[in-house]
C-alpha cells in the first residue's frame, strides 16, 4: 500500500512561518505576501498550491513554478476575496456603513451580486462565487472543529424562525433567553444570520457572559426600533454592543441571495454565502445537537422539512433533536408538528421531536439529548 500523502493547509502568515521555508505539498489559501518576510529564492514548494494569494510585485512567479508549485491567481475586479481564508466578522462586513449612507462591504458585495445577474451570473462570476462559498465552507469547518479558537469541537445548536419577527415579539425574547442559557451551558449557537428571530438567536448568545438583568435591558433598547426597516435599527444594536462589548461567540450563516438585510451585529463569526441552497442545507447539517424552530413562514417551513429529511435518512450520519417553539403555530395554525411526527413514525428521530411554549422545556430537551450516531 502506498503511503498517504498529507496535505497541509496554511491559511495564515503565522502558520506559514512555522513551516520554516518548507511548503512541499502544502495548500496556501488567500494569503497576502506583499510584505511577508520570505526568502523566495530558497523556498521549498514542490507540489505546493497557492490559491488566490497576493505576491510581491517584483517577484517572478516562474521561480516557484519551476520548483513544482501550482499558482491559482487571485480573481481581479471583485469586491470580495474568492479564496478568503477566514469567516467574515461584523466589523469587516459593516466597514463603510454610516447612518446616513450604507457603503458597507456587505452592501457593495450585494450590489455586485445583483449587477452580475444574481442567480444567472456569467461563467467567470459563477466560478468566483463557487470558489468563495467553498472557502467559506473550509473556514467554517475549521471553526467548528476547534482549530480557529483552539477550544475543541463545538456542540452546535441552530435556531430557525421568521426574519420579520419584531424585537418586541414575545418569541424574540424567548429565543434570546433560550440561546443565552444554552451558550452558558457550553453549546455553540448558530442562526441564519439575518434580523428577526435570527438576530434574537445571536443576541442571547452574545449576552451569555453578562449579568442576568442585562438581557432585559438589551431587549428594552432594541425595542425602540422593532423591525429592520425602522430608523435607528442598527444604532440600537450597536448601543447594546457598546454596553457589552465582550459578548460570547456565536455563528451567523446568512446569504446574499435573498436580498440585502442588515448584518447581524451580535454574531462574532459570519459564514455568508452566495448560494442559498448550500447555506440552508449546511446550517442544518452542522446543528448536530439540535434545531429549534420558532414561529416563521415559508422559509422556516422549508427548513423543517429539510431537517426532517436529514434525520429521516440519517444523511449526515447523525440524528438530532427537532424542537418546535410555538404550539399555536405548529399544532393549531399549520399542524406542521403533527405532520413531522407522522412522517417520523417507526424512525429513530420520532423520539427526538418536541413541541412546546415553555423555554425551560426547550432548554432541557437540548441538554437531555445527545446526537445519535
Amino acid at each position: 500500500m502506498k503511503d498517504m500523502i498529507t496535505i497541509r493547509e496554511i491559511d495564515s502568515l503565522a502558520a506559514l512561518y512555522r513551516q520554516k521555508g518548507r511548503l512541499n505539498r502544502a495548500v496556501i489559501q488567500g494569503l497576502d505576501f506583499s510584505k511577508a518576510l520570505i526568502d523566495w529564492q530558497t523556498l521549498e514548494c514542490e507540489g505546493a498550491v497557492f490559491l488566490g494569494c497576493r505576491f510581491p510585485d517584483d517577484l517572478n512567479l516562474d521561480i516557484l513554478r519551476q520548483r513544482g508549485a501550482l499558482i491559482f491567481p487571485r480573481i481581479p475586479g471583485l469586491p470580495y476575496h474568492a479564496n478568503r481564508s477566514a469567516l467574515y466578522s461584523r466589523e469587516e462586513l459593516m466597514h463603510g456603513w454610516s447612518p446616513e449612507v450604507d457603503n458597507s462591504l456587505d452592501k457593495r458585495i450585494y450590489d455586485h451580486f445583483e449587477d452580475k445577474g444574481k442567480n444567472r451570473p456569467d461563467v467567470m462570476e459563477a466560478m468566483a462565487q463557487r470558489i468563495h462559498d467553498h472557502a467559506i465552507d473550509d473556514a467554517l469547518f475549521d471553526l467548528l472543529e476547534g482549530r480557529t479558537d483552539g477550544d475543541g469541537k463545538k456542540k452546535v445548536v441552530a435556531v430557525m424562525g421568521g426574519h420579520g419577527t419584531p424585537r418586541t415579539d414575545p418569541y424574540y425574547a424567548k429565543v434570546a433567553y433560550i440561546t443565552r442559557e444554552l451558550t452558558r451551558s457550553g453549546y455553540f449557537i448558530a442562526s441564519g444570520g439575518g434580523p428577526g428571530t435570527m438576530e434574537a438567536t445571536n443576541l442571547g448568545a452574545w449576552m451569555a457572559n453578562a449579568p442576568d438583568d442585562a438581557l432585559d435591558e438589551a431587549l428594552s433598547i432594541l425595542a425602540q426600533s422593532p423591525v429592520y426597516t425602522d430608523a435607528g435599527f442598527m444604532e440600537r444594536a450597536q448601543e447594546v454592543i457598546d454596553l457589552h462589548p465582550n459578548g460570547s461567540s456565536s455563528l451567523a450563516v446568512p446569504t446574499w441571495f435573498y436580498g440585502h438585510e442588515p448584518t447581524n451585529l451580535f454574531s462574532r463569526y459570519i459564514a455568508k454565502y452566495f448560494s442559498n441552497s448550500i447555506r440552508e442545507d449546511g446550517l442544518l447539517a452542522i446543528a448536530t445537537y439540535g434545531v429549534i424552530y420558532a414561529p416563521g413562514s415559508a422559509g422556516t417551513t422549508q427548513e423543517i422539512f429539510m431537517d426532517a429529511t436529514q434525520n429521516h435518512y440519517v444523511t449526515f450520519d447523525v440524528i438530532s433533536p427537532m424542537v418546535f417553539l410555538g404550539e399555536k403555530r405548529y399544532k393549531e395554525d399549520t399542524m406542521l408538528f403533527d405532520c413531522i411526527s407522522q412522517l417520523a413514525e417507526g424512525r429513530d428521530y420520532a423520539d427526538y421531536l418536541l413541541c412546546t411554549d415553555d423555554i425551560n422545556e426547550v432548554i432541557d430537551a437540548i441538554k437531555r439529548y445527545d446526537p445519535v450516531r
